[in-house]
């Protein structure tokens, strides 16, 4: 005999926001509405959470990844376009670069950038989603993505989407705020962190919260040893990270072999 339908609501699945509970069903929203509020000053917004200290770290990041003539680099998370140039720049436009982000606002600030005039036929600007990239496999040399992947719903859908995007042989390059490992730096950073950057974004871009999320989103993220964990879990090889300023950043990379 058949089991009669029941009405009992299905439970969904939960992440986080920032320090709060929600469904993963409502995160991409509210993360799209920080982003969408911070656009236009995105880059100073970076400055004030690092105190200008995030150009040395993508500076790095361009540096492990060593770019070659004729690469095809994915940036994911990459708006306002800075990994996307500083890639092109080193090439002196000898490559190809498509920046992916989930916010409109985002992507029209990066091609509202100089550099994206000097760049034009060398960079595409793409709309969509780190959790199922409008791309077939094997398309890209190199996926980056930096103080995103802190951000996406599920982080182990987005490094499976990398791995299946990149080419045998491509490479995984991922910048994120990570943890301090000294506990009394740790101690200074949380006290900086927590007491001093959401005013800052109260003070520059009048958003108090969106900056709350940012600090909390932080300290939610997983710390390097545990983030290398889920990147080779996704099936990349040679996985390495390096500290970068006592470790309040933290570059991962990984090797699709």
């Amino acid at each position: 005999m058949a089991s009669e339908p029941t009405n009992e609501p299905t439970s969904e699945a939960t992440t986080h926001f920032g320090f709060e509970t929600v469904p993963e069903s409502e995160k991409a929203g509210r993360v799209h509405g920080v982003f969408s509020s911070v656009a236009g000053r995105y880059d100073l917004m970076n400055d004030a959470m690092s105190l200008g200290i995030h150009r040395l770290w993508k500076a790095a990041m361009i540096d492990w990844l060593a770019p070659r003539p004729g690469m095809r680099l994915l940036d994911v998370a990459g708006g306002t376009g800075d990994i996307a140039f500083r890639f092109l720049k080193r090439l002196e436009g000898e490559g190809h670069a498509t920046v992916l982000d989930m916010t409109e606002d985002m992507l029209a600030e990066g091609r509202r950038r100089a550099e994206a005039q000097a760049f034009a036929g060398r960079i595409d600007w793409v709309v969509g989603d780190a959790m199922a990239l409008p791309f077939p496999d094997r398309s890209f040399d190199a996926y980056t993505i930096s103080f995103g992947i802190r951000n996406v719903t599920r982080i182990e859908v987005a490094l499976a989407e990398a791995y299946r995007v990149l080419r045998i042989g491509g490479r995984l390059l991922v910048l994120e705020f990570s943890r301090v490992p000294e506990p009394g730096l740790r101690w200074l950073y949380d006290r900086y962190s927590f007491n001093l950057i959401p005013p800052m974004g109260e003070v520059l871009v009048g958003d108090r919260a969106s900056y709350q999320y940012l600090v909390e989103s932080i300290r939610r993220f997983p710390d390097q040893e545990t983030f290398a964990g889920m990147i080779a879990e996704a099936g990349f090889g040679q996985v390495r990270y390096r500290n970068l300023s006592m470790g309040i950043a933290a570059l991962h990379s990984g090797w699709k072999l």
